[in-house]
């Protein structure tokens, strides 16, 4: 499963090509996120900033990847969602564990790469409809603080999704009510 390894890498780094996105524009609404054609969706509470991520090199391998970034100031709190082509041909199912095993992994041993004190803190095969997903909990310092983050990982026919909510590791209480608000479509 080196594809989806690879496409988690290839995610990651539009999500930390911030600097060059789209113009960032503040919702005073609540807005309804989707990925894989609504078959993931929940709900971001009314004040987020959103920003488009550019998108990847038509000739890079993470081409027709698309993502956007939603960040709330007043919660301290940033979320992501990275959609791309799963390279190669490969086609997932709703719940296809190998493709999501594969994926988790290929994304923790990216993570583990990437930053230096990268700790995975739980791991578990959920389900979200009937989407098969992987959720994935860690620590890590980011921009200079200590966070907590929560990765949703899900595939299905030739697309993939990552979710990431990313908070300060001192909001335990309101990360874990954002990533139930993931989990229940709300």
């Amino acid at each position: 499963m080196r594809a989806p390894r690879l496409f988690l890498a290839l995610a990651l780094g539009l999500a930390s090509c911030v600097a060059i996105a789209q113009p960032a524009v503040t919702t005073p609404k609540a807005q309804t996120i989707t990925t894989l054609d609504g078959k993931f969706m929940f709900t971001l509470p009314a004040g987020y900033t959103t920003t488009q991520l550019p998108p990847a090199a038509a000739n890079s391998e993470a081409a027709g990847a698309k993502g956007m970034m939603y960040m709330s100031d007043s919660e301290k709190r940033v979320v992501v969602t990275t959609e791309v082509p799963i390279p190669n041909g490969v086609e997932a199912g709703d719940n296809d564990d190998e493709f999501l095993s594969g994926a988790a992994t290929g994304f923790i041993n990216q993570q583990s790469a990437a930053l230096p004190d990268f700790k995975k803190t739980g791991e578990k095969r959920i389900k979200i409809r009937k989407l098969g997903v992987e959720q994935i909990d860690s620590t890590a310092t980011m921009g200079g603080g200590a966070t907590m983050t929560t990765t949703f990982v899900a595939g299905s026919g030739t697309t993939m999704s990552l979710v990431q909510v990313i908070s300060r590791a001192s909001d335990g209480s309101g990360h874990a009510a954002m990533v139930k608000r993931v989990i229940a479509g709300k």
